[in-house]
């Protein structure tokens, strides 16, 4: 019979960092920015949990509440596990879910790669990590505009040469040619999302075709040189959900030559409103996405076997993707054109708030630019910052300010998601930020 061992307790060692807490991790480790949006959402659980009600506009996720992964999934993973697909999936994907994705891009972007191209992975996030972790060397540089998420801690995790690249309301918070073209010579890797977090706009062909064509001119020259290529990391996760009449266009459809050199990063995550089940994809040149696989490989950042099998249900179904997304859009776009009104509405009563049209993902950049003006408790709010807190305070409303995307300065503008929250939290929630607003002196 076997006897039972005191635990030792070692909490105290433990939790003792000693005289030197850096020295004990790596220089890369130390210096590594935590995500500044998830220490914002921990202020609000602790505001939740003491009773306090808040409009959480923070999350770039779904509340399964509100939006519900698809019924053919659900049904997918649940057969999946009652037939025992639990052992480990092959390190580049399930096979039949990568030729699902393959026979997916060709029917709805039109565009026709090989199954070598496609490789799947738990969600985008270790997929963005091999593409860096493949293309960059230490040193290297990385252009990325901003606002975006998370590039700068990207480049940091493989010893990059940040290069970001201002972009202005006016053009959507996208970049153009003309923006990029001074960052291009010597750049290792150029960095777009569309539609993007955290603006929820979307990048249009003209300008897409701008920043293409100053691709292909740049590896042009560097080809005769003999010189190392620039790629495009082409983040698409959020394609499938655009505003009416917002057009999504792929470097390869404007210029087919962009093959070579777009990398493209997808997956289920957002277009089904299924965070959780971590299934993401790249499809791209076979040649890196072979080697990117051989990282994944080592990392193990596999995409659950249950899940794979399941998209593969999923993605071949034409009819139940369109029956899911008539509803899944419909909810967002409500939910999207009541802050937009709302924040319309309260610029024409004259408060210092301003956003941009919808036009893709569950995003609103909403500017709020109180600065200057001075709270009932007598706080003179100078950043963005403090106009966080403020609202966060005052109105019971939590948003990210872009300075969590890149931003360094303090112009007042915001990103708020629509995923975790119902219609009628977000109209219970702008008279409060009107009242707040109208509040300072």
């Amino acid at each position: 019979m076997a006897t039972e061992r005191t635990a030792a307790d070692l909490t105290e060692l433990a939790q003792d960092p000693g005289p030197d807490p850096r020295g004990r991790v790596s220089t890369m480790a130390a210096g590594l920015v935590g995500s500044e949006i998830l220490k914002i959402a921990s202020e609000i659980r602790v505001l939740v949990a003491g009773g306090r009600s808040v409009c959480n506009l923070t999350v770039g996720d779904f509340d399964p509440r509100q939006f519900p992964i698809p019924e053919r999934l659900t049904a997918a993973v649940e057969a999946a596990l009652r037939h025992g697909e639990t052992n480990y999936p092959p390190s580049d994907g399930v096979l039949r879910l990568r030729r699902a994705v393959q026979r997916f891009y060709e029917r709805e972007l039109g565009l026709s790669y090989p199954e070598e191209s496609v490789l799947i992975a738990g969600g985008a996030r270790p997929l963005i990590y091999c593409i860096f972790r493949t293309v960059c060397d230490p040193g290297d540089k990385v252009v990325y505009p901003v606002p975006s998420w998370n590039n700068n801690h990207y480049v940091h995790l493989v010893g990059g040469v940040d290069a970001p690249v201002p972009c202005r309301p006016e053009d959507g918070f996208m970049p153009t040619r003309e923006a990029l073209r001074d960052s291009l010579p010597g750049a290792r890797l150029l960095c777009l999302n569309s539609p993007l977090n955290p603006a929820g706009t979307a990048i249009e062909r003209g300008a897409l075709l701008g920043v293409c064509e100053a691709i292909l001119a740049e590896n042009e020259t560097r080809g005769r040189r003999g010189e190392r290529p620039l790629y495009l990391m082409y983040d698409q996760i959020y394609w499938m959900l655009r505003s009416a009449g917002t057009e999504h266009v792929t470097p390869p459809e404007l210029l087919p030559e962009m093959a070579r050199y777009t990398i493209f990063v997808d997956g289920i995550s957002k277009a089904f409103a299924a965070t959780g089940l971590r299934v993401g994809w790249t499809v791209g040149p076979v040649d890196l996405v072979s080697r990117m696989s051989a990282v994944l490989g080592h990392i193990g950042a596999w995409a659950p076997r249950p899940e794979q099998v399941a998209t593969v249900d999923l993605l071949e179904d034409p009819e139940a993707i369109r029956a899911f997304h008539t509803g899944f859009q419909r909810g967002i776009e409500e939910r999207m054109e009541l802050l937009y009104r709302g924040f319309q509405a309260l610029k024409q009563r004259g408060l210092p708030v301003d956003c941009l049209p919808p036009a893709g993902a569950i995003y609103l950049s909403a500017r709020i630019a109180p600065f200057g003006r001075t709270t009932p408790a007598g706080v003179t709010l100078e950043t963005n910052e403090e106009v966080r807190r403020y609202l966060l305070e005052a109105a019971g409303i939590g948003v990210v300010p872009f300075q969590a995307f890149g931003v360094p300065e303090d112009r007042g503008w915001f990103r708020l998601s629509v995923g975790a929250v119902s219609p009628a939290e977000i109209e219970a929630a702008l008279p409060r930020l009107a009242d707040a607003l109208a509040a300072l002196r």
